[in-house]
């Protein structure tokens, strides 16, 4: 089916939500709040023009044998126009990049999980022996020399130390 053909179905349809097409057109230079006509107007151009771009990329992977689209098959049918297709590419090599880091940055972020998690373990054990030491610490008053504390799960209690 054309494309022209297809873009008839949607006619008073929008396709776009207003308010980004809005948001556009006062990037562009228009006013704050267009005018409802020029908002429909700019999405039936808009999606015509989508329309009739995947429409010539999905000849092009037919043709190929194939019945999924590749970028290749929208580099032939943006090829009449460099400005199109150099913003295509680079938006595609930008999407290539970030896909690229994120998947480092995935990877870098559970190899630094593991190791917090090995960091926390050892810390923990550490942290569980030393509990012990400082236990043991708790048991000498320096103050008495001839007192020691006794500990027990109630409490400490004191006691003299017999001559030896």
């Amino acid at each position: 089916m054309e494309p022209r053909a297809r873009a008839g179905k949607h006619v008073g349809k929008e396709t776009f939500n207003p308010k980004e097409i809005s948001a556009l057109l006062y990037a562009y230079g228009d006013v704050r709040d267009p005018i409802p006509e020029t908002v429909r107007v700019l999405d039936e151009i808009v999606t015509e023009f989508l329309e009739g771009v995947c429409f010539e990329a999905s000849r092009h992977a037919q043709v190929a044998g194939r019945q999924k689209l590749k970028f290749d098959d929208f580099e032939f049918a943006l090829r009449r126009n460099p400005q199109y297709l150099g913003k295509v590419k680079a938006m595609i090599e930008k999407r290539q990049t970030i896909k690229e880091m994120r998947k480092t940055f995935n990877q870098d972020d559970d190899a630094l999980m593991k190791d917090m998690a090995a960091r926390d373990k050892d810390t923990s054990n550490a942290k569980q022996d030393e509990d012990e030491l400082l236990d043991l610490d708790d048991d000498l008053d320096l103050k008495d020399l001839g007192t020691e504390t006794a500990s027990r799960s109630s409490g400490a209690k004191k006691r003299k130390l017999g001559a030896k």
